[in-house]
């Protein structure tokens, strides 16, 4: 299998990652080569977010997709940010083929996660923005937009009060005064790490979360707080999907959703000695590469 990879346009906390993911495909005999065009089986990059240096995995992507080749996306993983990553073929969060279907309970221990009992009792709402410059945004509107569609329809079924939480960044033109009851709140960068650094405080009176498909829904699920998604979003199953349910979100089993969550993503030393690829390469034979 001819593999290509792009290193050189990853942000800085990619490198290791990518030369994990490679020392693995090297060790199990397979032809990669590295930041050149060579019309190979299937290409390897970093995040679908086109922005900065990024923007040119675009025309990568695109070029793969367009003649129907798999392309293998790593990025930051959400269950341990910035310790455990995510590795799926053909994009990223639930339209990524993560190899997963067979799970066990093996892994979820690792990410030393308590899925805290469902909250009934918090008081606010919190709409998370993401990056619209994101493949995963495609055909959506802008995010200002959008929010402000989110507003709108949950002043249809309640008055709680309303907190948005754009992307760090992703700046907003947005009006508070515009809206009753709605605050704008940017989250406090940590400015060591790509990171913010108040959610889990913002959590503990929150009384859902709406977000389209990014990280944030994921906290959310694991310390008890219902969602509100699309199906991009990997807490789909374990969550919301009409805003009319908003006084009365769905609260199910999570333990199933965590099993499978933890084989998106992996640490440093599963990647370098080649666990995920296993799982990968047998996938990309089984219904991509035939």
């Amino acid at each position: 299998m001819k593999i290509e990879i792009w290193t050189e346009y990853g942000p800085q906390n990619s490198k290791p990652i990518l030369e994990a993911f490679i020392k693995s495909l090297q060790n199990a005999g397979e032809h990669v080569v590295l930041n050149k065009s060579c019309n190979a089986d299937v290409a390897v990059i970093w995040s679908v977010l086109w922005r900065g240096r990024m923007e040119r995995y675009k025309s990568i992507w695109e070029e793969y997709r367009k003649n129907n080749k798999p392309v293998i996306v790593l990025e930051v993983g959400g269950l341990r940010r910035n310790e455990s990553f995510k590795i799926g073929i053909n994009g990223i969060n639930r339209d990524a083929d993560f190899a997963n279907k067979n799970f066990d309970n093996k892994r979820w221990p690792l990410f030393k996660h308590t899925l805290k009992p469902w909250n009934s009792t918090g008081d606010i709402i919190v709409i998370c923005g993401q990056h619209d410059a994101s493949e995963q945004w495609k055909g959506l509107p802008k995010m200002e937009k959008w929010i402000i569609q989110q507003i709108n329809e949950i002043r249809l079924y309640t008055t709680r009060p309303i907190l948005v939480r754009p992307h760090p960044r992703n700046q907003l033109q947005f009006k508070e005064s515009d809206f009753q009851n709605v605050k704008v709140r940017m989250p406090k960068k940590d400015h060591r790490t790509y990171d913010d650094t108040d959610f889990k405080a913002t959590l503990e009176r929150t009384w859902a979360v709406v977000n389209h498909s990014s990280n944030p829904a994921m906290e959310a699920v694991i310390r008890g707080i219902p969602v509100f998604v699309s199906e991009s979003s990997l807490c789909h199953d374990v969550g919301n999907i009409k805003l009319n349910d908003i006084n009365t979100p769905a609260m199910p089993n999570r333990v199933q959703w965590a099993q499978q969550m933890s084989y998106t993503e992996w640490f440093k030393d599963e990647i370098e000695h080649g666990l995920p690829w296993a799982r990968i390469k047998n996938r990309l034979e089984e219904k991509y590469l035939k």
